[in-house]
């Protein structure tokens, strides 16, 4: 039906017959001159049709936004004066011949040719409408490459395309999971993969060495910008690979991509921080490098002073006191935003929010401004304002408590103030988060901190029974620019220490063998040592093409209550297929 699409006209010499078909984006009638945008998936072009042209002028005065058209017409180039420097077709036009009307449309309840600001409930309740528009097709066509040369790199480097199931068995991995009732087996339900982490590490077992998977995967949990119930996982697992072996490729495949789609050359290597050091300096286990306003610990200078505030937590083996230093913030933040961030820091734990204001360091305790100020000694000020740096014009915001809400209440505040004030660097900032805990308490249990089949550092089941949160592990999480966008570790393939982790985390032989009894099994019939990393593929394209969520980069996305406006899911089902499943709804108290 048609010959081609709209983007690729410019590189046609003038005069050349062709078919194009799409939709009319706009449609201006100057009384003896028509003029249609037509647009597909690829672009717009310019149509013009002339008054002299007859049955073809008679069919462009029919036409309204929206119908979908089929033209035949002839490339032209536009007068110097009429070049539309805003379009990528701006240079040409066509002169239609011919044109049909295969379908007319109603007036759409987006705005597809404009800039409105639409709520997001209607966007996705019309989601076939707002994909339409150009700034959303654009970002499914980038996409589109972003997954194709990622299977291209890994092709190239002799990983297997390989599909595992979707109906699987129930596994811990830190959310609930969506069960699927089994008709044929009444009473019994399969559930969605939360990923497909033990499939894959069958894989290794049965020598297929290098796999990988575009995967759709399923956690039925609390929603964010960046999480959805079902969201895409570029999934990978290699055999007789070390962490320092699969970062490298990881990190090759990435400044790849990167390279080949955004002209952007990432840093190479990327740096590698300790998980504890990113605790430590900013608050997160994923940083957000691009603001330069470390954390600074401050218990030593604290500890002696006579003001329980900083005091009590500086001298508490799990307390902490830091401090944040905004360069040049004294003169730009009021009493009324200290109050806003007050406010902001609660949500985190955070029991207050003092602060100092540096007049002229020079001056000591003469040149700060805060009421806490009369609890420090001219010795602690000045050794504090060198510690953070500080110059006149600063203003310096302490957090004092427990080490975790400490963290947790500067580690965002650090980020609220770099938004507010225009303190993000304009530059990708990739880093490799490694030494994570092994495990983390939960209410007095320890969990694995990423999942019970990561190897630990430590191999000696009985050090490891000794010291299990002292024990470190061999997992390795990719951030860019804040934002985790892959995480990974090294597997266990012994058997005996994967029984050691199961004691540690309280999981009793008869549980195991129950949730894992296929995956202990193969342990035992010579499992090469293994290891992996899966990228969120909807966040990695959504740090790339700019968004702010990654429901604008997930074709039909579900809403922060896990539904879907399009289709009205999740919905009710009839009481024959519950009776068929074997199922009984219990009726609300």
């Amino acid at each position: 039906m048609r010959s081609h699409y709209c983007a690729d006209l410019i590189s046609l010499a003038e005069g050349t017959e062709l078919t194009i078909a799409g939709w009319v984006h706009r449609r201006r009638d100057l009384g003896g001159l028509i003029f249609l945008q037509i647009r597909d998936r690829s672009g717009i072009v310019q149509v013009t049709i002339e008054p002299d042209q007859g049955e073809v002028f008679a069919q462009a005065d029919k036409l309204r936004s929206e119908y979908v058209v089929v033209i035949k017409g002839r490339l032209r180039m536009r007068p110097d004066n009429m070049i539309n420097q805003d379009m990528a077709t701006g240079k040409i036009e066509v002169v239609a011949q011919h044109i049909e009307c295969l379908n007319s449309a109603e007036t759409p309840a987006i705005l597809i040719d404009g800039h409105e600001d639409v709520a997001e409930e209607t966007r996705l309740k019309y989601r076939y409408l707002d994909l339409r528009r150009p700034e959303m097709t654009q970002k499914f066509l980038f996409r589109t490459k972003v997954t194709s040369l990622l299977r291209r790199y890994l092709d190239d480097n002799g990983f297997l395309d390989m599909e595992t199931p979707i109906l699987t068995k129930a596994t811990p991995e830190g959310a609930r999971d969506y069960l699927v009732p089994s008709r044929t087996h009444k009473g019994s339900f399969f559930a969605l993969p939360q990923s497909p982490q033990l499939f894959k590490q069958l894989l290794m077992m049965s020598g297929f060495d290098r796999y990988y998977q575009v995967v759709r995967c399923f956690r039925d949990e609390d929603l964010r910008a960046d999480r959805q119930p079902e969201f895409t996982q570029l999934d990978i697992e290699t055999s007789f690979m070390n962490e320092e072996d699969i970062m490298n490729m990881m990190e090759n495949m990435i400044r790849y991509v990167f390279k080949e789609l955004m002209n952007v050359e990432l840093a190479n290597p990327f740096p590698r921080m300790p998980y504890q050091e990113a605790m430590e300096k900013y608050g997160s286990d994923k940083p957000d490098l691009r603001v330069d306003m470390p954390i600074h610990t401050v218990d030593d200078l604290m500890s002696g002073l006579d003001f329980k505030v900083f005091s009590g937590p500086a001298q508490d083996a799990e307390g902490r006191v830091g401090v944040i230093n905004f360069k040049g913030g004294a003169e730009q933040i009021s009493r009324k935003m200290i109050d806003t961030y007050t406010q902001y820091v609660s949500v985190y734990g955070a029991k207050g929010l003092a602060f100092i204001k540096v007049n002229d360091p020079s001056a000591g305790l003469d040149g700060l401004q805060s009421p806490i100020v009369k609890f420090l000694t001219p010795e602690v000020a000045n050794a504090l304002l060198e510690r953070v740096g500080a110059e006149a014009g600063d203003i310096l915001f302490f957090g004092s408590d427990n080490a975790r809400v400490v963290a947790d209440a500067l580690g965002a505040l650090r980020l609220k103030i770099a938004n507010d004030f225009n303190l993000l660097r304009d530059e990708w900032q990739p880093l490799w988060v490694v030494d994570f805990p092994m495990f983390e308490e939960d209410g007095g249990q320890l969990q694995a901190l990423h999942h019970p089949f990561t190897s630990p550092q430590q191999l000696d089941p009985q050090a490891l029974q000794a010291d299990p949160t002292g024990t470190l592990s061999r997992a390795y999480d990719m951030v860019l620019n804040g934002c985790e966008v892959g995480g990974g570790s090294i597997r266990i393939h012994d058997m005996a220490l994967q029984q050691t982790i199961f004691d540690i985390l309280g999981i009793e032989k008869q549980e195991a063998r129950e949730k894992f009894g296929f995956l202990l099994d193969a342990l035992k019939y010579g499992c090469p040592p293994h290891g992996g990393i899966a990228f969120g593929l909807d966040r990695l394209v959504m740090l790339m093409v700019g968004a702010n969520s990654i429901r604008d980069v997930i074709t039909f996305p579900k809403t922060t209550t896990a539904a879907c406006p399009l289709t009205e899911a999740p919905a009710k089902v009839s009481p024959q297929q519950l009776d068929e499943l074997g199922i009984g709804l219990k009726s609300k108290a």
